[in-house]
């Protein structure tokens, strides 16, 4: 398989895992009286210069999370290129997404390194990003077995 195609067949993986995310996220939200998290767009605001301003956090959040989830997918259309089967590629690539967005939230200055979050915070991280991961996989490998 092109790696071009790949990268393209893990971007439309990546949106679905996107959706099924926000999902997941609503849902558990609606049990659990949690607020929405508001990490993507401080993220954004970040990396646009303005960490500080919370309006623009507010305004950017949820592009951000889509921008993020569907970019992400590109990664897991990559590991569909390295040999490793559907099994290893979705653990590998759930460990790749959490752990990297663990450092890209510590080095901006937004969350500390995780043994450092409330039980339940962790928690609900490592299920979502695993919803996350499983939903991405789990559309692109159909996708690739397809075009394939």
């Amino acid at each position: 398989m092109k790696v071009a195609f790949s990268l393209g067949l893990g971007l439309a993986a990546g949106t679905v895992g996107t959706a099924v995310l926000t999902v997941s996220e609503k849902i558990e939200q609606r049990l659990t009286g949690r607020a929405s998290s508001t990490v993507p767009g401080q993220v954004g605001a970040a990396v646009a210069g303005s960490k500080d301003d919370e309006v623009a956090a507010q305004w950017l959040n949820t592009p951000v999370h889509w921008a993020h989830g569907t970019a992400m997918g590109a990664l897991r259309g990559a590991l569909g290129l390295t040999g490793l089967g559907p099994v290893a590629s979705s653990a590998v690539f759930y460990g790749l997404v959490w752990g990297g967005d663990v450092v890209l939230y510590r080095s901006l200055g937004i969350a500390p390194w995780p043994w450092k979050w409330r039980k339940q915070e962790l928690v609900t991280d490592l299920f979502h990003k695993g919803v996350y991961a499983l939903a991405t996989s789990a559309t692109f490998e159909p996708l690739r077995r397809a075009t394939s």
